[in-house]
């Protein structure tokens, strides 16, 4: 068995040692279909996690291996994926996201906030025009989502001592398969929780508060960070309780937002 073991050890130690040493400073900028520079777009290397964003002239810069694939997304424009290191070098790459079309709707009369965060939630929801016929007619709701499970290390390596071999199960382990699954299951689980807010709150609150338009997405995710009960309470669809904790978030956003004016 150490045999067997020292045989894998060695392999993976080599790949991500070479994986380090072949990482570049990817740099570019991001511009819409007029050529004119975007701000506070997230980039994201889908393969190692790390996110960077888009500086008001449009520049950004973040580190990548051979293939890793960056994927550019801002509100409101059709989001681009990027293979980079491709021939082993890039050039300062040129990113364009176009603008998705909307349609301008009746113009409504919001009412000033009381202070009551039960009655306010009322006031700045959206309507679910999906979920109130979904209630109307009784359609169930579906239970959780339809994905791979990734696999586990103690339930392939466990089964090895038992002489019980899952193939499979160890090549996604070994091709970092099982690692890339997470990655992507936790990035769509946060566009999905922030997009879910997003839906819900119109971005006349967020502004009103004194947070850009632009940077309204950063800043449910920073909440999440800063304080995960925000997360919590969006899982279990409470609206009132994400507005409570979004409340006791937005001064830090703020002050993050002079401290990157300096």
């Amino acid at each position: 068995m150490k045999v067997f073991i020292k045989l894998w050890i060695c392999p993976i130690l080599f790949l991500l040692s070479a994986n380090i040493f072949s990482q570049q400073t990817i740099t570019g900028q991001v511009i819409d279909e007029s050529g004119g520079s975007l701000s506070a777009v997230t980039i994201v290397n889908m393969a190692t996690d790390k996110k960077t964003y888009s500086n008001s002239q449009g520049m950004f810069s973040i580190d990548a291996s051979p293939n890793d694939e960056l994927r550019f997304v801002k509100e409101d424009f059709r989001r681009v994926s990027k293979t980079v290191l491709t021939d082993g070098i890039n050039s300062q790459l040129l990113i364009t996201l176009f603008q998705i079309p909307k349609d301008i709707g009746e113009v409504k009369i919001v009412k000033k906030l009381s202070g009551d965060l039960e009655q306010d939630s009322r006031i700045v929801a959206k309507i679910d025009k999906g979920e109130q016929v979904r209630n109307a007619v009784g359609l169930p709701q579906p239970v959780g989502k339809m994905r791979e499970k990734p696999a586990e290390v103690k339930s392939v390596l466990l089964p090895i001592l038992l002489g019980n071999l899952n193939v499979q199960g160890l090549y996604d382990l070994i091709s970092g398969k099982a690692k890339k699954q997470k990655r992507q299951y936790r990035y769509d689980d946060l566009q999905e929780h922030i997009l879910w807010v997003r839906n819900r709150v119109e971005d006349d609150y967020f502004v009103k508060a004194g947070i850009p338009a632009a940077r309204i997405s950063e800043f449910i995710e920073f909440s999440f960070v800063a304080k995960p009960q925000v997360r919590t309470y969006v899982k279990a669809r409470n609206l009132a309780g994400v507005l409570l904790r979004l409340e006791e978030t937005i001064p830090l956003f703020l002050q993050r937002l002079q401290q990157d004016k300096k």
